[in-house]
């Protein structure tokens, strides 16, 4: 099984914390979200943490899947 690669992101916090991400990093590369093409959440069964998924257009040609994880607060791309 893999990991999840957890990343530094730069997001709108308007309503809530971290709530939409606006720009992610990747090696260095500051990589822009140009449009979140779907959001939903995801709770954990037996840990009940609450996991901020965005499937996103970005800068760099491809369609990413980031999440937040509320429980501990990082961004992940999910690999």
């Amino acid at each position: 099984m893999h990991e999840d690669r957890k990343i530094d992101v730069i997001a709108y916090s308007g309503y809530k914390a971290e709530e939409s991400p606006r720009f992610f990093f990747l090696e260095r590369e500051k990589i822009e979200v140009l449009r979140i093409l779907k959001m939903w959440v995801e709770e954990g069964v037996v840990d009940r943490r609450r996991k901020r998924f965005f499937r996103i257009r970005a800068s760099d040609g491809y369609i990413h899947t980031l999440y937040y994880d509320e429980g501990i607060r990082n961004w992940f791309l999910s690999l």
